[in-house]
């Protein structure tokens, strides 16, 4: 049978003649012209190994050498205040309750308050002496090994359409999260784990849900893995069935679907969905394992502050920190650690409209500890020279308080994210907002740029993963995007 795939030759490239695919018949589309047509087409990592579709999980190469084998994201829903954290600026302080000249009179919420100085009292850290803020001591005392973006902008101020544009890239629904596009691309280093995981916050979920872990027009089984140290995924056989009649009735079954496979030679579909099952049935004995801390020694449950008794919330999340790193070691390349769960009013997350102080003092009391227990881990086993650890929120805060409120209200021209770990400078500050923190004013980056940078450690170029979604070449930075690469080693 003719292959689908004609390739022609021009200015040394090979390009798809896509009148020949199309006017093939469906037989045609085999593991072998499928994974040839992906990799002619730039829709895997360029040098690595085309996908196989009864292994999509198999590891590949990326496009350049990694710094980072692994990335950790700690996602804070409800836009966290920079000015509250890690943007210091003392003209707040001294322009306090006073109107800013030139409005806006009117933002996203109402009618725009005086300016209001910081909450809480900023300090110099470490040998950089950069000025950290008091909400969030433990992270604080990390600002040494930290690269901090101060510049960032998203394109919507509305928390669903942002934390889209965050975690895909798109303000729309249907596009794919950061997390699948890594797993699509480098696929994963343990067969029994999925190559992205989503950690729920105890609390529930962000605001746009599964949006931040699914697939959008990938295939299905780059879709992130959701479960938490609350609620991990567990062990399904039946009562009474011993471990050794479990593991013959697997074995059984896997034969019989590789009999039906052989029988239906080149359907991709059922090759994934096949692999999509196995995965699914080897985490129900791995991932309970992960999940089990119990075998966490006592000093390390102290450090994250998993055994708090006075605060459940923050002991899971906790809990949720330690199940991140112990994925990391199992070879998980791509965890998302979200803290903060959706409601109005900013009760169970960083949403600070009303009762900035009195909501950051519970929610950052909840963060502050786990997470720098986390970075802290993962450095004492070696692991931060390999994984990359992004904290980030879908946008800041205005300088001044909504009227009759004490809270800011949304602000995407402006706000702080950042990094440390694999292939990331350590104590650096880029980019600038003004002086009262409302706008970034010089070395502005959007939102695209940060994930160009995330891709960019991991090895992967943002411009040449891509994937044919309508006729369009779809990537995770759509058109844009530059890596940040003056925070970088």
């Amino acid at each position: 049978m003719k292959h689908a795939a004609e390739h022609l030759s021009r200015s040394g490239q090979r390009l798809l003649d896509r009148r020949g695919f199309l006017s093939s018949t469906a037989a045609a589309l085999s593991s072998m012209a499928l994974t040839d047509l992906l990799s002619v087409d730039g829709l895997l990592a360029g040098s690595g190994p085309a996908m196989d579709p009864a292994r999509p999980y198999a590891p590949r190469l990326p496009h350049f050498p990694a710094k980072a084998k692994n990335v950790v994201v700690i996602f804070c829903a409800g836009a966290v205040s920079q000015l509250e954290t890690w943007d210091y600026k003392p003209e707040l302080i001294t322009w306090d309750n006073k109107p800013l000249p030139g409005g806006p009179s009117v933002t996203f919420q109402g009618p725009a308050g005086n300016l209001a100085r910081p909450q809480y009292t900023f300090r110099p850290r470490g040998q950089t002496g950069k000025m950290v803020s008091d909400l969030i001591p433990h992270l604080a005392e990390l600002t040494d090994d930290i690269a901090f973006i101060h510049s960032l902008t998203s394109k919507s101020n509305t928390h669903g359409p942002a934390e889209n544009f965050l975690s895909t890239g798109f303000v729309l629904d249907g596009f794919p999260s950061l997390g699948s596009w890594v797993g699509y691309a480098l696929g994963s280093e343990n067969q029994d784990l999925p190559a992205f995981v989503s950690i729920l916050d105890p609390r529930g979920v962000p605001q746009n849900g599964s949006n931040n872990w699914g697939t959008g027009f990938l295939p299905a089984t780059f879709q992130g893995t959701t479960f938490s140290a609350k609620d991990p995924v567990r062990h399904l056989a039946a009562p009474g069935i011993s471990p050794d009649a479990d593991r013959a009735s697997r074995s059984l079954l896997q034969r019989m679907n590789q009999r039906h496979l052989e029988q239906h030679p080149g359907d991709g579909k059922l090759a994934a969905r096949i692999a999509s099952y196995e995965l699914a049935a080897r985490m129900q004995l791995s991932v309970p394992e992960i999940s089990d801390l119990s075998t966490e020694p006592a000093h390390i449950l102290k450090s994250y502050g998993a055994d708090d008794p006075s605060n459940p919330i923050k002991a899971g999340f906790a809990r949720n920190c330690i199940l991140a790193r112990r994925l990391i070691e199992k070879g998980v390349r791509f965890v998302q650690l979200f803290n903060g769960a959706y409601a109005s009013g900013g009760d169970l997350n960083w949403d600070g409209h009303s009762k900035l102080k009195e909501q950051y003092d519970k929610h950052a009391a909840i963060l502050d500890q786990p997470a720098a227990a986390l970075i802290r881990d993962l450095r004492q086993r070696g692991l931060l020279e390999s994984t990359l650890v992004v904290w980030c929120t879908e946008f800041g805060r205005m300088p001044f308080f909504q009227k009759g409120s004490q809270g800011r209200d949304h602000n995407p021209d402006g706000f702080t994210c950042w990094m440390t770990g694999a292939g990331v400078k350590r104590g650096v500050s880029h980019g600038v907002t003004d002086e009262l923190g409302k706008k970034a004013v010089q070395d502005i980056h959007p939102l695209y740029d940060l994930n160009a940078t995330l891709l960019h450690l991991i090895g992967l170029d943002h411009e040449k993963l891509t994937f044919e979604h309508n006729g369009v070449q779809r990537r995770l930075t759509n058109v844009e995007g530059k890596v940040i690469r003056e925070i970088l080693v």
